[in-house]
């Protein structure tokens, strides 16, 4: 029978579950709206729909390697105790390698990619209620790079931090090192030149109310900020920084000796810019006591 868009939307409204589950609810049970509720909880899918409002700021992050490609990803879940289990591990690395093994290059292409017959998404959906927990796929990237160039992949606390570098004319080794300082430093841009101009405005800015704050004369401040800002901008910059296995040297100079060039970096960090839920689990107790 046809399904209309009404009914859909009713029942998406009554369990919560996306409207194309919802759809297929309907159509395994001939448009009824309580078997097709039924349906949906029978599947997990209305358990783990109810989840999705969830924060899920934990998880780990994965970097893969598959000749000229490499795909880095971030799979999230509510605790650090589920991201440790090794049934979200095993869906990890299942997710990763349906990752690196299709053509997605994004968060929604990869969600669209289908596994044993199911989308991701779908996938994940079924992970939410088996877990128990919400379960997502946050970030996708892929790169690609030339045969004569290398990936360095570096995974830090189990996936917790991991980072990909390319570099060109090196071996492998040389590229994972300067991944591990990535993953440790953190640098923001690979060199000056990739630094918008409202970057530096921006931070010239700040640097020009702090000298006056601190009380120095005008005629000096321009100067001032400017030393400052060269500084910053060096310490933001990839090739710029001292190499962390050897500070004598930058990263640029370390590379550059080994007859390699940097073509690009990229690192991950789980949960970051994710608000994390802060629980207050002496007010929850004594909430549960005065009930």
């Amino acid at each position: 029978m046809a399904i209309s868009a009404k009914l859909v939307k009713e029942l998406r409204e009554k369990t919560g579950a996306g409207m194309m589950d919802c759809k297929k609810a309907l159509t395994a049970t001939d448009g009824d709206l309580d078997k097709a509720a039924d349906w949906l909880r029978e599947k997990g899918i209305a358990k783990a729909a109810k989840k999705q409002s969830r924060i899920a700021a934990e998880g780990l992050c994965n970097v893969l390697v598959d000749g000229n490609e490499a795909v880095v990803f971030e799979l999230n879940c509510e605790t650090d105790f589920v991201a440790k289990n090794d049934n979200f591990k095993a869906l990890l690395d299942e997710v990763g390698s349906t990752i690196l093994n299709s053509k997605a290059s994004n968060l929604d292409e990869a969600l669209a990619v289908e596994l044993n017959g199911k989308t991701l998404a779908d996938v994940l959906v079924e992970a939410t209620a088996k877990i128990g927990e919400k379960i997502s796929l946050r970030r996708v990237a892929r790169f690609t790079k030339e045969d004569s160039a290398s990936f360095g992949a570096y995974a830090h606390m189990g996936g917790k931090i991991v980072s990909l570098t390319i570099i060109d004319g090196v071996d492998e080794e040389v590229a994972k090192d300067v991944s591990m300082h990535v993953a440790a430093i953190n640098p923001k841009y690979l060199d000056p030149s990739q630094i918008s101009e409202d970057v530096i405005e921006h931070e010239k800015q700040i640097l020009t109310a702090e000298a006056l704050n601190e009380g120095k004369p005008a005629n000096i401040v321009e100067k001032m900020v400017q030393g400052r800002l060269n500084k910053y901008l060096k310490e933001i910059c990839l090739v710029n920084q001292p190499f962390v296995k050897d500070p004598d040297q930058t990263v640029e100079k370390f590379v550059k000796a080994n007859k390699g060039t940097i073509v690009g970096f990229t690192r991950l960090e789980v949960g970051e810019g994710i608000e994390k839920r802060q629980d207050d689990f002496a007010s929850e107790v004594m909430s549960q006591v005065n009930a």
